[in-house]
């Protein structure tokens, strides 16, 4: 296959929400009580819920800019490429970098909606858990059909108001929500609990798979607490391996056996050796640790039957894809994060997918993503004006290299010392 030949339909990419995303979902009585940008006395333009602070754009909206321009303080809108918020220049990017279409996970709330759900009035929060979820649904992916993937927000602080969230998101056609990849360590029930069952029980209903996108635990790397920037950089994966061996062990899957869960931006390289690890354990310890997996065929066959994974780019993944089930591997772009491969997506796939059968690059880079999430593009559009191709046929005129920001320089590493040394 061409990389020109490409459908790409991207499983994990992310917005910058706009500062008036709120103005048209609260209620005129709540409207003060929303998030808000505010712009501090350097200039930095900054989210805050009340007295929560949001998550910085910096790192998140570098997409264009060279790795000597990128920075991890909160930054500015003008400091970054307008596809990063407005939705209009996200197609016309997408456009140039020959992707179809994207699941968009938030920013400022946290990837899990962690920022929405610290509020201290827990009416409040859902008001604007609802309102950021009706923004994300009617105004970003509903001004182009065919092109998003829709991915709510819950108000995980109630289980039972999680549920309902997850029935009307996906009577509205969204089957993709967040979740932490370790509530536990956001003072919430862990997954083994059996708290979460209404909502287990909602998504299996709904069909909606539950995305655990890196990072959702508010938690980094266990490294030294003096280690190089690099270090927590390099070990970012480390979170996923802890949610992968996490939902393999699992008790709860006999009671939900059409539940999906998404493990999003960990890449997959080290999964087939936990997976060994995770039979090993079994097979070494089940006489004391006593886990029944009469009902479910074991660690391998949860990973098979219940768990998506994506990638970006790699190379060890890709060499290994006989130990994966290939219909629950995705492809992702990342877009406007600084591990994406944008505007050169079809290409570094094609590279990554080197050998791989035509039949089995479809799956990965789109077949995969449709069926699981529910989304059709080919409703929107003929299959022949979705390759990468055609779709940059549409967007000639966009400039691929973003002009604005600062080049990165101590103030971007003393904020990183400082965000780490918080956790």
């Amino acid at each position: 296959m061409r990389a020109e030949d490409l459908i790409l339909v991207s499983v994990d990419d992310h917005i910058a929400e706009p500062a008036t995303m709120f103005d048209a979902h609260v209620p005129a009585k709540y409207r003060h009580l929303a998030p808000r940008v505010v712009t501090d006395d350097r200039g930095v333009e900054q989210w805050w819920y009340g007295d929560v602070r949001g998550r910085n754009l910096g790192l998140n909206a570098v997409a264009g800019k060279p790795p000597e321009m990128y920075n991890i303080d909160a930054s500015r809108y003008d400091e970054m490429r307008p596809g990063c918020y407005d939705v209009h220049e996200r197609v016309r990017d997408m456009n140039a970098g020959g992707q179809l279409a994207g699941l968009n996970f938030p920013n400022f709330t946290g990837f899990s909606g962690q920022v929405l759900n610290q509020g201290p009035d827990r009416a409040v929060n859902e008001i604007m858990i609802r309102a950021y979820n009706d923004w994300h649904l009617d105004e970003w992916c509903g001004a182009y059909p065919g092109r998003f993937i829709p991915c709510g927000v819950l108000p995980l602080f109630d289980v039972e108001l999680a549920a309902a969230e997850v029935r009307r998101l996906a009577a509205k056609g969204c089957h993709a929500v967040t979740f932490s990849e370790n509530p536990q360590a956001l003072n919430m029930p862990s997954i083994h609990s059996g708290y979460w069952d209404p909502l287990f029980a909602a998504c299996c209903e709904t069909e909606t798979v539950l995305c655990c996108h890196l990072g959702s635990s508010s938690r980094s790397a266990m490294s030294s607490t003096d280690a190089p920037a690099g270090v927590n950089i390099s070990l970012s994966s480390a979170a996923s391996v802890y949610t992968l061996v996490d939902l393999l062990w699992a008790t709860f899957w006999a009671r939900f056996p059409t539940l999906k869960f998404s493990l999003t931006e960990g890449d997959i390289g080290w999964i087939p050796y936990f997976l060994w690890r995770c039979e090993h354990v079994r097979d070494r310890h089940l006489g004391w640790t006593q886990h029944d997996f009469s009902q479910t065929g074991g660690p391998t066959q949860i990973f098979r039957d219940h768990i998506l994974v994506c990638f970006i780019k790699e190379t060890v993944g890709p060499e290994l894809l006989d130990h994966f089930e290939i219909d629950n591997v995705c492809w992702e772009s990342d877009f406007p994060h600084s591990d994406g491969t944008w505007p050169n997506a079809p290409e570094e796939l094609i590279t990554t997918l080197a050998g791989i059968p035509d039949e089995q690059i479809n799956r990965i880079s789109h077949l995969n993503a449709m069926r699981h999430y529910h989304f059709d593009p080919f409703a929107h559009r003929p299959r022949e004006r979705c390759t990468a191709a055609a779709l940059r046929a549409e967007s000639p005129d966009v400039d691929v290299v973003t002009h604005v920001g600062r080049p990165a320089d101590d103030r971007d590493l003393a904020a990183w010392r400082a965000m780490t040394s918080s956790r």
